[in-house]
């Protein structure tokens, strides 16, 4: 009889450092087609081995983090929204 443990890793497929941009794009839960897109413009942090995207996991984690600090950074919680005038 398997453990729990054991059973749960079959269901959860292992993460590894570096990924493909099948493996990336899961991760970041976008599609491989805006993946591919985003780091052919620089737009994340990815390296070509031979002539295939690669992604460390912890790039893009550091990634993330920066973005939604720059987002929130961005956002006054005082700002409302503009309202339109009645017509």
């Amino acid at each position: 009889m398997r453990s729990s443990a054991a059973r749960s890793n079959l269901l959860v497929p292992e993460i590894r450092e570096v990924m493909d941009i099948r493996q990336a794009s899961d991760y970041l839960g976008i599609s491989p087609d805006t993946l591919y897109k985003y780091a052919s413009e620089g737009f994340v942090p990815a390296f070509k081995l031979g002539n295939r995207w690669r992604f460390k996991r912890s790039r893009l984690d550091e990634w993330m983090d920066r973005q939604s600090e720059q987002q929130a950074a961005e956002v006054n919680p005082e700002q409302k929204k503009p309202v339109r005038p009645a017509m």
